[in-house]
């Protein structure tokens, strides 16, 4: 939480699962979420990859995790992982 001019603000956060733990630190966590494709009045599911820091190596592929925005960690690293939700 971070506190500017009278304002709170919370990162965002998401809960996904691990999809990749091979790399030092970092794991790919996959979030899918469902949009509705309003033409046909149907819902897909839709996913993205995020790269995580996940500093112990605590997650194994298939683990469902937490993680939340952060300041950046690499090109590609902006998440920071937060619990491992088994």
């Amino acid at each position: 939480m971070i506190e500017v001019k009278d304002k709170i603000i919370t990162p965002r956060s998401f809960v996904g699962i691990v999809v990749s733990a091979v790399m030092n630190k970092t794991m790919v966590a996959r979030v899918d979420r469902r949009k509705m494709i309003a033409k046909y009045r149907k819902a897909v599911r839709v996913s993205r990859k995020y790269h995580v820091h996940d500093e112990k190596n605590t997650a194994q592929v298939g683990d469902k995790v937490t993680f939340v925005e952060c300041r950046p960690y690499s090109k590609t690293k902006r998440w920071r992982l937060v619990s491992v939700v088994k």
